[in-house]
């Protein structure tokens, strides 16, 4: 019998044993089942501003901890490696939540203030991310999720109680660019417009040439922002090829500063990356 995972846009309908287009979710038995839950890939202590977070909690460290899957494709995907790994193709080294809450109070007395929940899509194992940032929170420690933002907002609001800042990937902002990348613009902009109510957002445009690099896109982005809170930090960077996407040249520097500018007419909190 088919049943219909419920926790991003894609709603699949996973036959008995199958798994999701994120790798990470299947069919066990009548019920969805998150495959990754505790299946850690990826660990490491990190200063927070590579997340990016530039206005929460800067010149701290933070533990950053990520697992495999991922429900997007983009062909650009510096973590390739994981996000559009499964469970038979992803080492992995299993931490329960009460185990990875331990390790990051273990990292304290070297500075570390909590753990990022990061690297690949976090939320195609959400149970995981909830269930580890309420011991960390009992803890005293705080949350951070860097996220697509791809998620339904049942799903956000399981974990919203317990996440203390996140850095959210806005693609771009057209939806012929979200469907390039296996996305949805709206459930994207629903998801940011929830945690901005809640806790510190920042966002992140990756700037792709030919893709997303026009002036009237950023303009109509910037704007959208504003309408929620011009306080909302938006990060600029800049593509390098890799993965999928070896076609085209990094984007041209000049052209992220100039997008910006255009960012800066709207909003008070822009930051260049990767230039």
């Amino acid at each position: 019998m088919k049943v219909i995972c419920q926790v991003c846009m894609h709603h699949c309908q996973l036959e008995e044993g199958k798994s999701g287009i994120c790798k990470a979710r299947k069919n066990e038995g009548g019920s969805i089942v998150c495959s990754n839950y505790g299946q850690v890939t990826s660990l490491a202590l990190d200063p927070i501003e590579k997340k990016p977070l530039r206005m929460f909690r800067p010149g701290t460290m933070i533990l950053s901890a990520g697992s495999y899957g991922c429900n997007l494709r983009c062909p650009f995907c510096q973590n390739h490696e994981i996000s559009m790994a499964g469970e038979i193709d992803s080492e992995t080294l299993y931490l329960s939540p009460q185990d990875l809450a331990d390790k990051a109070a273990e990292y304290r007395s070297i500075g570390n203030i909590g753990i990022a929940y990061t690297y690949n899509e976090p939320l195609v194992g959400y149970e995981y991310v909830r269930d580890t940032s309420r011991l960390v929170k009992e803890a005293g420690m705080v949350n951070v999720l860097v996220t697509n933002g791809s998620a339904s907002l049942p799903v956000l609001e399981e974990i919203l109680p317990y996440i203390d800042a996140m850095n959210i990937d806005l693609k771009g902002f057209s939806q012929e660019y979200y469907r390039k990348l296996g996305g949805d613009l709206e459930t994207v902009k629903n998801f940011i417009e929830r945690s901005a109510q809640t806790c510190h957002v920042e966002l992140t445009t990756l700037i792709v040439p030919g893709e997303n690099d026009s002036t009237r896109e950023m303009e109509a982005e910037a704007g959208w922002i504003a309408s929620l809170n011009a306080e909302i930090p938006l990060h600029v960077t800049r593509f390098f090829p890799q993965y999928h996407m070896k076609d085209r040249p990094a984007t041209d520097v000049e052209r992220v500063y100039e997008l910006a500018d255009t960012a800066r007419k709207y909003l008070k909190h822009v930051f260049v990356g990767n230039c």
